[in-house]
């Protein structure tokens, strides 16, 4: 058995309750402040992270409220490590933009719907692995596992595993609680306003339900200050001769085929609205079986990106703080629900748990693409819409997926003395996905038949593209990990996975004006592939308070297809070359040491993963199609840190840093050309090379059962590169720091708080497309004033204050 110090199972809050009224009087040395013990099921068995001998970050559900956390993007800017790319709830609910270890190569300014391959790091809601972004709250902890982790959670863990577990029913006693905030962030005439509860009821002593739900109403910061007028067809409406704007059923052909159009502007465009609801329910008949039920639901509308745009725009004007210069607002709305069962029965040796699970998730996006065809270097309107006075792109994205997941997983109950411990289980996901993009040409059939244009009669509708592709992907998989125990100090663990999916595609394409409507779908081949993952750890507890470890993991990511035009007009290159693309692998070796006392408690390692044949999200040759292709191979090294501690019985620290080195290892060469567009070497995307995190939390008595808790949190990013070539897409962000605040008063069943966020505002940009590639550079014939250029912003400086209620 692991001699490895186990930390007291004690709050902070409850080795302050017996201060006196005087603030900062000293406490009895008997209830001195200690670190609570941190209790994970990662590996499935609940055991400490000091206990796991890997690299593992816990988060509790109390700390992630009292930070005022709600969302993904704030919670991973408190762990070391880790890093992301912030586009704002436009995009939060689609594209997973984790990376940790710098497994990434995605530009950041992807993120849209469209995006062909799985992301680098798994998410997990309890059992069920989905990528869903659900609100953060009624959440009992967050675990994130660094390094890849294939042989418990399969494809897509690369760089890690996030995996968020949520509360469940407690059958002791009635509970609540409630909560609402207010706010106002820096840029916006309106407000932020949330509210939240959660409550739980006993039914018996063996049955309980817990609900909980919420609102989250924010006001946007982003003005779209270059919109087009529309009419009730959603078409540019015309500028007209003596200034006035005219439908474009009320103008002239004369009007129609040589005047500019209508512009206006909408201040605070990307407001968000969020709804999400969660109920379970727990039925634990005996000591040896419990069932739980759960279901949750979340439904996001956001009116547009937050993101700015520099420059200038067609008139020569500068753009100003928190101005987008799209020429139509760019919406998103999803929604996503997830049921899950899960039983388990103790059989004694071994714990049997059968984890049954549908989710669906649905999503739309509009997006403006109108500088990608008239910005210089291109004028695709000018060349093939010659003369077209209201040049505007607007394409339509969706995305559905759903899944039927089923795990059965057998865990043993070591007795004392035993000198090995196990899990093993099998895995089945049958999973269903559609993508469509629709682009259309807002008002170009009325241009052309005003012009009589000799292409009008061709077409009846304005759409020049069309993507449909439906996916269906199954899995199939048997797992296990062994421990040995060489002795109390000493264990050795081999872990592997069995696995065989299977992925067969079907697409409706046509990129070509005036397509018919109903467009047929075309098979494509099945991609199938199978394989094993390997394992092997080693830790030894150097001492009662330290434990040394090495290990050396796999992971694995699956292939895919790819949907480009093969015939017509938009017929790309050499499409066999990119007909589709391959599986992707890493192979992690890391060694870290761990431990503590009471009052402290760090961790430390260092990791080298080689990265073979990585996938990267990019665009066809000749006309920029959505399509994924593989590298030939990339590395990623570097080290973490982590330290956590009692300073005083009242202040306590955690802070963090990480050192990431990644790069390719080989040439990244184009597909259908064969050119290197980018050399070995080259510094992978996304990745900053310097983080640090630091949390500092002060508690204290100022009154008869009123406590003050107040915190600082900080997190700082060097500067990284937006995409993974040297040309129009490539940028350099600078480093940034965000600071937070928050100060609580907590009563017996009141609590209330002041925050802010993004106390020194800074920008914090993470993606952007460029002006190279996307800005206004236009002819004058096209008459375009916008600009798509932007930079995906961290939310700006936002100070409110919040109310709980607690029973």
């Amino acid at each position: 058995m692991s001699t490895t110090v186990k930390f007291q199972k004690k709050y902070l809050a409850v080795a302050i309750a017996s201060a006196t009224l005087i603030a900062g009087q000293p406490l009895q040395a008997q209830d001195r402040a200690v670190l609570e013990e941190v209790i994970v099921t990662a590996t499935a068995r609940s055991q400490s992270t000091q206990d796991i001998p890997f690299n593992i970050t816990a988060v509790q559900g109390d700390d992630i409220a009292a930070q005022h956390i709600v969302d993904t993007a704030d919670l991973m800017r408190t762990i070391p490590g880790v890093t992301l790319i912030d586009r704002g709830y436009r995009n939060a609910g689609i594209a997973n933009s984790l990376v940790i270890r710098g497994l990434n190569v995605d530009s950041g300014a992807a993120g849209d719907i469209g995006n062909n391959t799985v992301p680098t790091v798994s998410t997990y809601v309890d059992s069920t692995p989905v990528f869903a972004n659900f609100i953060l709250k009624d959440i009992d902890r967050v675990e994130v596992l660094r390094g890849p982790q294939g042989t418990l959670y399969g494809s897509g863990s690369l760089g890690g595993t996030v995996r968020y577990i949520m509360n469940k029913p407690n059958m002791d006693e009635l509970g609540g609680k409630f909560n609402t905030s207010y706010s106002q962030t820096d840029g916006s005439d309106g407000d932020n306003v949330s509210f939240d509860g959660v409550i739980n009821i006993p039914i018996n002593d063996q049955l309980a339900v817990r609900a909980s739900g919420g609102q989250i109403k924010n006001d946007g910061v982003i003005d779209y200050v270059n919109l087009y007028q529309l009419d009730g067809n959603g078409v540019p409406v015309v500028d007209g001769d003596g200034g006035d704007c005219i439908s474009i059923d009320n103008a002239t052909n004369s009007e129609l085929t040589s005047n500019g159009s209508c512009y206006g502007s909408k201040k605070d465009a990307d407001d968000v609205d969020i709804w999400f609801g969660r109920v379970s329910v727990l039925y634990q008949p005996s000591d040896e079986l419990s069932v739980q039920l759960n279901y949750q639901k979340q439904h996001d509308e956001v009116g547009a990106r937050r993101a700015v745009t520099n420059g200038i725009d067609g008139w020569g004007d500068s753009y100003g703080d928190y101005e987008n210069g799209s020429t139509m607002l760019e919406p998103s709305e999803r929604d996503v629900e997830l049921a899950n069962l899960e039983v388990e029965v103790d059989l004694g040796f071994a714990t049997l748990t059968s984890n049954t699970s549908h989710y669906e998730s649905e999503g739309s996006g509009w997006r403006d693409n109108t500088s990608l065809w008239v910005s210089g270097g291109r004028d695709w309107f000018d060349a093939w819409y010659t003369g077209m006075p209201r040049p505007v792109a607007h394409v339509e994205a969706g995305m559905k997926e759903e899944a039927n997941i089923q795990e059965f997983r057998l865990v043993s109950n070591p007795q004392d003395g035993d000198k090995i411990d196990w899990v093993a289980g099998v895995y089945y996901m049958d999973q269903d996905r559609e993508t469509s993009n629709y682009s259309h040409l807002l008002g170009l059939v009325e241009y052309g038949e005003a012009s009589g244009w000799w292409l009008s009669s061709a077409f009846a509708h304005d759409m020049d593209f069309t993507l449909n592709r439906k996916e269906t992907f199954t899995d199939m998989a048997a797992y296990g990990e062994l421990t040995y125990h060489l002795n109390d100090t000493l264990r050795v663990t081999g872990g592997l996975r069995w696995f065989d999916n299977e992925l067969t595609n079907k697409t409706a394409m046509n990129a070509l004006l005036g397509q018919p409507a109903n467009i047929p779908y075309e098979d494509y081949p099945t991609q199938k592939e199978d394989d094993v993952l390997v394992k092997f750890n080693v830790s030894w507890d150097v001492s009662e308070s330290a434990m040394l470890y090495a290990t050396y993991s796999e992971g694995f990511r699956r292939g895919g297809p790819n949907s480009v035009p093969t015939n017509g007009a938009f017929a790309e290159l050499n499409p066999e070359t990119v007909a589709q693309y391959g599986k992707d692998d890493v192979k992690n070796y890391e060694i870290g040491i761990k431990g503590g006392t009471d009052r402290i408690r760090y961790s430390a390692d260092i990791y080298y993963v080689d990265w073979q044949g990585p996938q990267l999200n990019t665009a066809t040759a000749w006309w920029g199609f959505f399509m994924a292709q593989n590298g030939d191979s990339a590395r990623t090294q570097g080290f973490e840190l982590e330290l956590e501690a009692v300073i005083t019985d009242n202040l306590n620290v955690i802070a963090g840093y990480s050192y990431t080195d990644a790069e390719l290892t080989g040439d990244l060469i184009q597909p259908q050309t064969g050119a290197v567009i980018s050399e070995d070497g080259h510094e992978l995307p996304g990745t900053p090379q310097d983080v640090v995190t630091l949390g500092l939390n002060h508690t204290t008595t100022v009154l008869d059962n009123m406590t003050l808790s107040t915190r600082v949190n900080g997190y700082y990013q060097s500067s990284s590169l937006n995409y993974i070539t040297d040309g129009q897409l490539q940028e350099e962000h600078d480093g940034f720091s965000l600071w937070n605040f928050s100060s609580t008063l907590m009563m017996e069943h009141w609590s209330v708080s002041l925050f802010a966020k993004n106390i020194f505002n800074e920008e914090g940009v993470t993606g952007s497309y460029p002006s190279a590639y996307m800005s206004h550079d236009t002819g004058a014939n096209e008459n375009y004033f916008g600009n798509n250029q932007r930079d995906y912003i961290s939310s700006p400086r936002t100070v409110g204050m919040s109310v709980g209620y607690e029973f």
